[in-house]
């Protein structure tokens, strides 16, 4: 079953996923990402920045890596890419 993951993101790094410069994350696997879920941000910086344009927007998992000898265990990257659809 596909879940949507609301998760934060430092406000350094929000702009470099608007523009798609950073199209990956790194995260703990607390939630047990898998590809097809899809992810909303909510940009911090020390509180919710509520008007930035990246939590309008929702991602897909596009893959996830994890058990990689570079990852610390319980950690994966995975690739995201805009829904098609966003901001109708």
């Amino acid at each position: 079953m596909k879940k949507t993951h609301e998760i934060k993101l430092n406000i350094e790094y929000a702009d470099a996923v608007l523009c798609g410069d950073k199209n990956f994350e790194v995260r703990l696997n607390d939630r047990g990402y898998q590809k097809g879920d899809r992810v909303i941000f909510n940009v911090i910086s020390g509180i919710i920045e509520k008007n930035h344009p990246l939590n309008d927007i929702t991602f897909e998992i596009t893959y996830v890596l994890g058990s990689f000898k570079g990852l610390a265990d319980g950690w994966v990257a995975f690739g995201i890419k805009p829904v098609e659809g966003n901001n109708e």
